[in-house]
């Protein structure tokens, strides 16, 4: 049978680009896992491990010329944000790289022997050891942040797992020159090209996730496609962790007072944040409950205005765009669901941005088919809910699953701890109840933009993550490792990063102080 070809397309033209690759057989993932497999032992040196991240991070910095008119000829992203795309991959690449330098992601805790307890403690020392062979499947959105180069590839390098990236099919020519250039700084650092591999198809994607010498996952896409793979992960035999995240409605609250205080920086910011990437980040707004009343009527007609002057623009492929036209189609003819401003295309390639608004009593009825309204629609549209009161405010939150992002926009008064009206849930309580639905709450900003840095969480309950782990930042390194204790092992033979001497200058928690 001939091998299926991997073609790059041009989402401004629908056009095919080049045929860049063939898609994966079950013997190509195979040999792929093997060999990133063999490769572990050498990625366990922590000193090469920092200088392969490093360079990594310089490579695709001297070819970021080249790097960003790829992605861009595949995504329609534009220059501009996908530079500032790369630098952000480089600067987690970096960030990682310091991370494992400093230490502290191993944890290192010893517990010291003490016959004088009730009942006698042994020596115990713990640390953490990387899982293995790590699968990755990149992302639509982020050809490079969340994709070959980005933060599950980074992460789990710099834990010491060999990775094997699942391309996405949206960016095949990018994905095979960042997988070049990380091959190539593994071989400038002296360690084995195989320490990442790159597969294309979605079969390849189905035996990844299956095959035996897999340890874990990490996937950021759709819903369906996540849960398939998190449940061909669980239905193992040996099941492994899956780390997905799968999209997220991201929900906006705007009290009274915020509304009469800034409503038209209010819907300006709305529309900016709705638009940012044609629509197409994970966290985008998708569901904002705004006041009903004059100051929510000023809130709504900023928005529409700030939508109205937002040119069409590209989505990330053909397929994207249709699915993005239907949903908007079935939301709109909900009854009573209005489009102030309707989003559909913007032309033969491209689509205009808008929103859809109902009142939150439409929303809460139960059951029917105003529950699409509780779902994400991929791109650049947002749902205005209109309430009443607050009850209708947070019964229409109570209704929501899990969301990467919830935000509040709150009254200077309100922010600085000012008692709330009669009848209505204070700051303090939105904070806590959107605590309840989101990994990262936002106040008086807007969600998207997930900032690198060591206090990041970039996840949430389910359904926006499968696990409450963080794909952005320092502690998204902790999925790929697992601890291990050493009970009254002799100092000669524990590994170096326990030893009593501590070999490696490692940051350690010992029982009764640090030694």
């Amino acid at each position: 049978m001939a091998a299926t070809p991997v073609w790059s397309v041009d989402p401004r033209t629908g056009k095919q680009r080049e045929e860049v690759t063939a898609e994966a057989t079950p013997r190509d993932v195979d040999l792929a896992v093997r060999a990133a497999h063999s490769a572990r032992a050498a990625l366990a040196d922590l000193t090469t491990r920092v200088a392969f991240l490093r360079t990594a991070a310089d490579l695709l910095d001297e070819a970021g010329p080249l790097v960003v008119e790829t992605a861009d000829a595949e995504t329609a992203l534009g220059p501009a944000r996908l530079t500032g795309e790369l630098a952000r991959t480089t600067g987690q690449l970096r960030a990682f790289a310091d991370a494992v330098e400093e230490g502290s992601h191993l944890d290192v805790r010893i517990d010291r022997a003490d016959a004088g307890l009730t009942p006698p403690r042994p020596e115990l020392r713990r640390y953490k050891v990387p899982l293995g062979v790590v699968a990755v499947y990149a992302a639509s959105n982020f050809p490079l942040a969340f994709s070959v180069p980005g933060g599950d590839t980074a992460s789990a390098l710099a834990a010491g797992c060999p990775v094997v990236v699942k391309a996405h099919p949206d960016h095949p020519a990018t994905s095979e020159l960042c997988a070049a250039l990380l091959r190539r700084a593994a071989g400038a650092s002296g360690l084995p090209p195989e320490v990442v591999h790159v597969v294309h198809g979605f079969d390849a994607g189905l035996e990844l996730v299956r095959h035996p010498l897999v340890t874990a996952a990490g996937f950021t896409g759709s819903l369906r496609g996540g849960r398939a793979l998190f449940d061909a992960a669980a239905a193992r035999p040996v099941p492994i962790p899956f780390h997905g995240e799968l999209g997220s409605l991201n929900p906006v609250v705007v009290t009274p007072a915020a509304a009469a205080e800034d409503a038209e920086g209010i819907g300006s910011g709305l529309a900016g944040s709705v638009t940012l990437g044609v629509g197409q980040f994970c966290v985008k707004p998708g569901l904002v409950l705004v006041p009903e009343g004059p100051d929510g009527d000023r809130l709504a007609g900023a928005l529409a205005k700030a939508l109205g002057e937002t040119g069409p623009g590209v989505l990330l492929d053909h397929r994207m765009r249709e699915n993005f036209l239907a949903g908007v189609r079935e939301r709109a003819a909900l009854p009573g669901v209005s489009a102030p401003v309707l989003p559909g295309p913007g032309g033969e390639h491209s689509v205009a941005a808008g929103y859809l608004s109902v009142r939150a009593a439409t929303l809460l009825e139960d059951g029917g088919p105003h529950e699409v309204l509780l779902e994400e629609c991929f791109g650049p549209v947002t749902v205005v809910v209109r309430y009443a009161g607050p009850r209708e405010a947070t019964a229409v939150l109570a209704r929501l699953g899990g969301n990467l992002t919830a935000t509040l926009r709150l009254s200077a008064a309100e922010t600085g701890g000012a008692p709330a009206p009669a009848g209505s849930p204070s700051a303090a309580e939105l904070i806590g109840q959107v605590t309840e639905l989101a990994g990262r709450v936002v106040v008086n900003g807007w969600p998207t933009g997930v900032a690198v840095a060591p206090a990041q969480h970039h996840g949430g309950p389910y359904p926006a993550a499968t696990s409450h782990s963080s794909s952005v930042g320092a502690t998204a390194i902790e999925r790929w490792l697992r601890p291990v204790a050493y009970q009254s092992v002799p100092d000669a033979l524990l590994p170096p990063e326990l030893r009593e001497a501590n070999p490696l200058g490692l940051p350690r928690r010992v029982t009764g102080g640090e030694r």
